[in-house]
């Protein structure tokens, strides 16, 4: 029986995990308002730091809570205030012209590609667990950092030029002149 191989300590703490992710997913989706939508964003990266540590990977736990919980989050919360949340948008103004049709090819191409890889591959996952013993005695960190600017280093610029592009472009789109709130475009 499967069951009896794990404790009940680490089934409460997937468990809790489990609920902290689903919650904090389900309020980021459910809430109207963007900055409560920011704060359910952290209960949810806390509730994967939780999952981090119950796998011993102590070191990604601590980077979930200080760099994604700490900094990411208040970038976007930063974003949000600089963009003004409290301004009425304007429904029939579309800054960019065909944006929603572009963003549903994207949304078709990206669902596609997913279930084809998935299909491709068996409908398998990948590895059964995300930690294995560490190859030598330098440490998870060392590890991690051999990972980052060796294997994945273009991985990683690509991810950092994205985030870059995504701020600039954001910084763009609130600096833009919007039509007067008499006037509707």
């Amino acid at each position: 029986m499967i069951a009896a191989a794990y404790s009940t300590p680490s089934v409460l703490v997937f468990a809790t995990s489990a609920l902290l992710i689903l919650a904090g997913a389900i309020g980021v989706i459910a809430v109207k308002n963007p900055v409560h939508a920011a704060l359910c964003l952290i209960l949810t990266l806390f509730g994967v730091a939780v999952a981090f540590v119950a796998q011993s990977a102590d070191f990604l736990a601590a980077v979930q809570i200080i760099v994604y919980a700490g900094a990411i989050v208040v970038l976007f919360l930063f974003v949000i205030m600089f963009l003004g949340v409290d301004r009425r948008e304007h429904i029939h103004f579309e800054p960019l012209v065909g944006q929603r049709a572009f963003a549903a090819v994207g949304v078709a191409i990206t669902v596609g590609g997913l279930i084809a890889l998935m299909a491709k591959s068996h409908w398998v996952s990948g590895a059964t667990s995300v930690t294995t013993k560490l190859s030598s005695g330098g440490g998870n960190v060392r590890e991690l950092g051999t990972a980052v600017f060796t294997t994945y280093l273009f991985a990683f610029e690509a991810t950092a030029a994205l985030l870059i592009i995504a701020v600039v472009g954001a910084v763009l789109l609130a600096r833009r002149e919007r039509p007067p709130s008499g006037e509707e475009a």
